[in-house]
């Protein structure tokens, strides 16, 4: 693949090495994986490919185009993390996206970063009007502002040849920033492509202006400063009065919801600029506005439904490959309200400006402001969102990631059911704890794994006699006299739940401990630091505690139904399929299974529990029980090139789990196992007999009206061929009547 990329080979046979390579890469673990093999030469074959047009006359140059998009289309792995954005810098891509976007520029200029701003600014005006390659502009704009958000903190391109090649980048970026801001409400009345393009050039700006590498942002700072004057307060008093406009919180059309997105953008840009302070009240006022007048229905659009140049260009179904979004996530508006109200919260509590912050703490704006703070760090869905949204809450004393597993979770702090560990402070003090929860969120709080030697849970012969059961049995662990119960209390509930409240006099001697502790992501949040871009939310996910090994505080065991597969088990001699858990975690998720534990029946001492399905639906079942989510079956075209034998199986799995879940008033999994099977259903609607049977015989009746409305389109047929003959009266019945239902639906 890569040696057909190279410039030896016909264009033909280049565009497809390049296409079958985006393919590859089209996801972050894709392109970790190629990138570790070949990642010079790719970014090579890239580069080389974007530049080879300039060495071209005529129609030869304009036969490069097709080429040039899919090198483009594949640089767009600068949006990925490694070691080809060092490679992207030393093969010179600076000069690359300078010929692309300034195609008249290099050679003219060689002492262009020496010149005035002024004069640096209107250099790069009047050579960025003339484009023969305008198509491939978004391009740039994007793979130059993942280069320059993802630079090293060190870069400084003053002692290299990259200088002139990069000012010129940052002046033209600017100028097309300014050009933008000035076309104001223009901007909807412009062509629908004309608009979607503005986006990724105020973007770029974003993205250089908040670059971890300080000679990039304050080139970016100090540029834009000096390109918006004397313009620059009556663009910013047009931006809000766009974000205050009634039109602008109500359903829109795509031209104006990118007109909103670029105009939260271009605020963003103006709050990071010093000049513009003055404005740092009103525009607060006017985002928290924004967002508070939006409900959780309001235009939720990621940014890939409008950069057209994002959307993947290959041939047929790409199926198994589930879209990259950014780091804005599938809200993009939601997104880039809260970056810009944390940067002007930022800034007010920074330069101790109380007047945002009075508006903030009011009851009635405070308690709604929390509250839907709260509800968007539970969407997953929105990596970046959440990261903003958990920065602002640190100003009303909440400090973390809170999540639906980290609720149920936090039920057992100060639980001393099923403790195992004692945290004893120099005080004497103590609190007890599951050791389940520090190994997986905290290991650090632990000793040396060898002094657990005799105090783990004995698999070697497990037995139904209770007096077996060692969970008794505590550890000690002596702490550090610097430890104070107050900060030591407040940590292990950001252990156990995820988030934390907590007061302004505990804060500092908190994030010590949290950073000795090694919990970065609360240290980061408890210095109340802006977060970089696409920084990783920390997952609440217990599931490592599953993994082998000897210390990992098992005490419990859920044995499935037998199978006549043969069974060992590495950990104990039990020969039936079952699974080593903690009875802690199994406590704060079933409330069936918390009355059994306590209830002082055999089963609630016994080492063994029972469980009534089978090995594979009871993985799926401790799946959830440690992370909240129920796995579901292989999708795209395994799923279509799965046998129906197959199919049938994974579906029964979930109509097993539903009967399971009712019995044990799981409702989330019950709701899950339906969504899963009515889904698997639209695709596989000659099983719908066969799952309505089973439901029937499991008395999941909802599951049974479904699986009967995906049988009524077919009734006529398999009534008359005798197929629903396998079926009782009750349910060919309930097919009738999901078929007449489906007739008068269509009139």
């Amino acid at each position: 693949m890569v040696r057909f990329m190279g410039s030896s080979n016909p264009l033909s046979v280049r565009i497809e090495g390049f296409k079958l390579a985006q393919c590859l890469m089209l996801t972050e673990q894709g392109c970790s994986r190629v990138v570790s093999m070949f990642c010079e030469p790719i970014v090579e074959a890239i580069v080389c490919a974007m530049i080879e047009w300039k060495l071209k006359e005529g129609k030869g140059a304009n036969d490069q185009i097709p080429l040039m998009h899919e090198a483009c289309r594949l640089a767009m792995i600068t949006r990925w993390p490694g070691k080809h954005h060092l490679y992207f810098w030393k093969k010179g891509i600076d000069k690359v996206l300078v010929d692309i976007l300034l195609p008249n520029f290099v050679g003219k200029y060689p002492s262009y970063h020496t010149y005035p701003l002024e004069e640096q600014i209107a250099i790069a005006r009047e050579n960025l009007i003339d484009n023969p390659v305008l198509v491939l502009r978004p391009y740039v704009w994007d793979i130059l502002g993942w280069l320059a958000i993802r630079y090293a903190e060190d870069y400084d391109p003053k002692f290299s040849e990259n200088e002139a090649h990069f000012d010129v980048l940052t002046a033209a970026a600017c100028v097309a920033f300014e050009d933008i801001m000035g076309r104001g409400n223009q901007l909807c009345h412009d062509d629908v492509i004309s608009t979607f393009r503005s986006e990724s050039a105020a973007r770029v700006v974003l993205m250089m202006i908040f670059s971890s590498c300080k000679y990039i942002s304050s080139k970016a700072r100090s540029m834009l400063c000096e390109v918006l004057n004397p313009n620059g307060e009556r663009y910013l008093k047009q931006l809000l009065y766009t974000l205050k406009s009634p039109s602008s919180g109500v359903n829109l059309g795509m031209p104006n919801l990118v007109h909103i997105v670029i105009s939260l953008i271009g605020l963003t840009c103006y709050l990071a600029l010093p000049h513009y302070e003055g404005f740092i009240v009103e525009s607060s006022k006017t985002l928290l506005s924004y967002m508070m007048g939006r409900s959780s229905e309001s235009f939720c659009i990621p940014r890939s439904n409008y950069a057209l140049h994002l959307k993947s260009n290959l041939p047929g179904r790409a199926c198994c490959f589930f879209h990259p979004e950014e780091w804005e996530g599938k809200d993009v508006i939601l997104f880039h309200n809260l970056w810009a109200l944390s940067l002007s919260i930022h800034h007010s509590g920074s330069k101790s400006n109380c007047s945002v912050m009075a508006v903030l703490q009011t009851e009635n704006v405070r308690t709604e402001l929390v509250n839907k703070l709260l509800e968007i760090c539970k969407d997953t869905s929105n990596c970046g969102a959440r990261w903003f949204a958990s920065y602002i809450l640190t100003y009303f004393s909440y400090f973390g990631f809170p999540s639906e597993l980290g609720v149920k979770i936090g039920k057992a702090f100060n639980q001393e059911d099923y403790a195992d560990i004692e945290l004893i402070l120099a005080d004497g003090t103590s609190f007890s704890i599951h050791g389940v929860l520090l190994m997986v969120r905290c290991p650090s709080l632990l000793p040396p794994e060898q002094h657990f030697d005799k105090g783990t849970f004995d698999d070697s012969s497990v037995t139904n006699d209770s007096d077996n059961w060692h969970g008794k049995f505590r550890k000690e662990i002596r702490l550090s006299s610097h430890v104070n119960r107050l900060e030591l209390e407040k940590l292990l509930e950001y252990v156990y739940s995820g988030s934390v409240q907590a007061e302004e006099n505990t804060v500092k001697r908190l994030k010590i401990l949290a950073r000795h502790c090694g919990l970065h992501h609360l240290s980061e949040l408890l210095s109340r630091r802006i977060p970089e871009w696409a920084t990783d939310i920390p997952s609440f996910d217990l599931k490592s505690a599953l993994g082998q090994g000897r210390n990992t505080f098992w005490d419990i065991i859920l044995e499935s139904k037998a199978t006549e597969l043969s069974w060992t088990c590495s950990i104990c001699s039990m020969s039936v399929p079952h699974m080593h858990v903690h009875r802690i975690i199994l406590w704060v998720s079933c409330e069936y299974l918390q009355a059994l534990l306590q209830s002082g029946m055999r089963e609630s001492q016994s080492q063994i529990l029972k469980v009534p399905v089978s090995w594979e639906a009871l993985v799926k079942l401790v799946g959830w029980f440690y992370s909240s989510e129920l796995p579901e079956p292989q999708g795209g075209c395994l799923w279509s090139n799965m046998g129906a034998k197959e199919k049938l199986h994974q579906l029964e799995l979930y109509v097993e789990l539903s009967w399971l879940a009712d019995f044990w008033l799981l409702e989330d999994i019950q709701e899950a196992c339906f969504r899963i099977v009515d889904n698997g259903l639209c695709s596989a609607m000659h099983l719908s007999v066969k799952i309505l049977q089973m439901a029937a015989n499991l008395s999941q009746w909802k599951l049974a009206e479904a699986a009967a409305n995906h049988v009524a389109p077919s009734y006529r047929q398999l009534h008359e061929s005798g197929e629903l003959d396998e079926l009782d009266e009750t349910l060919i019945e309930m097919v009738r009547a999901a078929s007449v239902r489906l007739s008068q639906s269509r009139g």
